[in-house]
């Protein structure tokens, strides 16, 4: 028998995912077409890693709790504007001599998506992996850095 954790979060991703399909099907009608292989993955994502967003002068950090995960298993994507994680995280096998009481993590695919400002380095965004975090480093562009304008007092 396979536990399935109660996660109220799962029937708004649900719910979004059912709109966006509707909104998906105008835009087609229309001729708007989008990329089907992030619709594809965000579709088949069962859940979402937990995302922390930092901004300072120079930069803008996501640390993405992805536990359990190798860095090999997680794929980063950057196009149009847009910063695309995705992998799946694969149940342990149950053992015969051990009975299972409690499954309070997620498993299966998942996906996260974060539009970007306009005024950023994109060649120069950077992703580390370590002990189940991922961090990723999103250089602002010069003329998005905040300027300090000295005022003279006579």
């Amino acid at each position: 028998m396979t536990l399935v954790k109660f996660n109220p979060v799962r029937d708004l991703i649900d719910f979004e995912r059912e709109f966006n399909k509707m909104f998906n099907s105008l835009e087609n009608r229309f001729g708007i077409s989008k990329s089907k292989d992030v619709d594809a993955e965000y579709e088949n994502a069962v859940w979402m890693p937990l995302t922390d967003i930092y901004e300072n002068k120079d930069n803008f950090s996501l640390k993405i709790d992805l536990p359990g995960i190798k860095k090999e298993d997680v794929k980063i994507s950057f196009t149009n504007g847009k910063l695309n994680i995705s992998g799946e995280r694969i149940q342990e096998a149950e053992t015969k001599d051990a009975k299972c009481h409690r499954i309070e993590k997620s498993y299966g695919k998942y996906f996260r998506s974060f539009n970007l400002p306009e005024l950023i380095q994109a060649e120069k965004i950077n992703a580390e992996f370590a002990n189940g975090q991922l961090t990723i480093t999103i250089p602002k562009a010069e003329e998005a850095k905040p300027k300090e304008i000295e005022i003279k007092v006579k």
